[in-house]
């Protein structure tokens, strides 16, 4: 790279400074009411993680029992307090994890219910772009 001014320089800087920090959330979906299975996850991108629990993309614990319903997310920006704070909760009893969806989501709404349209895998948005011919 080739700099001509101390301008250029700091303008790089600021390019290189401006990246959005990384995220990571920690969640817990459930298929219903409080009587209802639990799983405690982690991700880096949590729109798209709930879109692929919601359509059963991933085979295993969450689509086998139809877990589709975010109850409650946390946010962090560092991976190793998401990891530790997944392993604490999943570490917990039943009633624990309860208590901590509760405050957030008194009534068990889907968090997520609204998110529909915010992530659309690539593949799936061409082929609705696509004419069908008859």
């Amino acid at each position: 790279m080739f700099i001509r001014h101390r301008h250029d320089l700091i303008e790089i800087r600021r390019n290189e400074t401006m990246r959005p920090p990384k995220q990571f959330f920690v969640y817990i979906m459930t298929s219903g009411p409080k009587s209802a299975v639990l799983y405690t996850g982690i991700t880096g991108h949590l729109v798209h993680r709930v879109w692929q629990h919601k359509n059963k993309r991933v085979p295993g614990f969450t689509s086998r029992y139809n877990l589709t319903r975010l109850v409650y997310y946390e946010r962090f920006f560092y991976p190793d307090a998401a990891i530790a704070r997944e392993k604490e909760i999943k570490g917990w009893r039943r009633s624990k994890k309860i208590q901590l969806i509760e405050a957030m989501n008194p009534q068990w709404g889907d968090l997520a219910a609204d998110w529909q349209n915010q992530f659309k895998p690539q593949a799936e948005a061409e082929q609705r772009e696509i004419p069908h011919s008859a």
